[in-house]
């Protein structure tokens, strides 16, 4: 019997091992993973750099609290400010508490407490994040929320315009909404967005917590639209396993996040930024994250090949390497057929499955998961 709280519903999976893009459980079965730790793994399971990274850190020093300089710190921010539109840096522990941390600054800064959300986000689970999220259910039971978040529509201008007041400090958006569906924002809906908050003062938070470090083939998904975020979130792969988050802000948010507003224990400890400067060099690397592009239009293209013409499925889309496909009917036994067949995918709503494989997986492991998919989604024998 478990101690555990029953938080998750958990796969009758035992993993005891990973390498790469594959996993293996207790039974010595390889699964093929596209999941990736949800977003996390972007350099596959115990990358060799990372791991020697980790190693040596932890032969030296582990933890001393944010009262020390911490040179690593210092490093990772350089290398994030220098990669984005942001100037300073704060460290934390996930992307719950990044975004937490943007809530914060975005209040604190402009004084005022209305934040505009999208429907069907998600920012995190602690209360304020979790007010940010624009989903009912994860609502559900926990009373009252903070009243200070309105949600309008991706991709519908005018929603967002509509909820626009003298009291509103800001907008928080994904380019792509992972747990909502793999959505995808238009760039004519980007362009507005930035035109009106630029008309309104407004600062704009791009959530970046799965999008960024990469993902889409670029250091961060904002870059692939005409945008230029006040506040941008960072975690899941930035770590890649090891728990870290970070706040990218401008400079002109320097003077509202002085000593003593907000703080971590933890965040950007040795541990953490060894290992984050060690994948800030591998992925912010221009061949790199060319190669992730390629990838991500070859892994669009065998998913369309191999779905071509199936009744189940309903549209393909994605960017870079986070893809989605909607069928028409719930996609939970397509994933347990998946995983009965050697591939592990994960859903992003009810009719949604999501795709997140490791940035390092080759073109014929994608196109591998793209003809396990064809033959889950149609029952029949495909050739890769």
């Amino acid at each position: 019997m478990s101690s555990l709280f029953p938080t998750y519903q958990r796969w009758d999976v035992h993993v005891k091992s990973g390498k790469g893009t594959t996993l293996v459980d207790t039974n010595d079965k390889e699964y093929l993973d596209f999941i990736g730790g949800i977003a996390v793994c972007n350099l596959g399971h115990c990358h060799p750099t990372i791991v020697d990274a980790l190693k040596k850190q932890a032969e030296q020093l582990w933890h001393v609290s944010n009262l020390f300089e911490i040179d690593g710190q210092e490093q990772a921010a350089s290398v994030l400010a220098e990669n984005s539109s942001g100037d300073y840096v704060f460290f934390c522990n996930s992307g719950t508490e990044a975004n937490e941390a943007a809530i914060k600054l975005a209040r604190k800064h402009t004084g005022k407490q209305h934040i505009i959300s999208l429907k069907n986000s998600f920012h995190g689970r602690t209360l304020g994040s979790m007010a940010a999220t624009g989903q009912a259910k994860i609502h559900e039971g926990y009373g009252t929320m903070l009243e200070s978040f309105s949600y309008a529509d991706l991709n519908d201008l005018e929603s967002v315009k509509s909820l626009v007041t003298e009291e509103t400090a800001a907008v928080m958006v994904e380019v792509v909404q992972g747990e909502g569906g793999v959505r995808v924002m238009d760039a004519t809906f980007a362009e507005g967005l930035q035109a009106l908050c630029n008309e309104h003062s407004l600062l704009l938070i791009v959530d970046e917590v799965q999008t960024g470090i990469g993902r889409t083939g670029k250091a961060f998904g904002y870059e692939h639209f005409n945008l230029s975020p006040d506040i941008i979130t960072v975690a899941k792969g930035l770590g890649n396993g090891f728990p870290v988050g970070a706040l990218i802000g401008k400079a002109h948010l320097k003077p509202a996040f002085q000593p003593g507003s907000h703080g971590s224990t933890f965040g950007g400890n040795p541990l953490a930024m060894a290992v984050v400067n060690a994948v800030l060099t591998e992925v912010f690397n221009e061949s790199f994250l060319n190669e992730v592009v390629n990838k991500g239009k070859a892994f669009e293209n065998y998913l369309n090949e191999a779905l071509n013409g199936s009744p189940v499925v309903k549209e393909v889309r994605g960017l870079g390497l986070i893809a989605g496909i909607e069928c028409h009917a719930p996609v939970a036994d397509y994933i347990t057929k998946a995983r009965e067949k050697g591939l592990l995918v994960l859903p992003a709503g009810p009719n949604v499955i999501r795709l997140l494989p490791p940035l390092v997986a080759t073109n014929e492991e994608l196109k591998k998961a793209a003809f396990i998919l064809a033959e889950v989604v149609t029952h029949q024998k495909t050739t890769v």
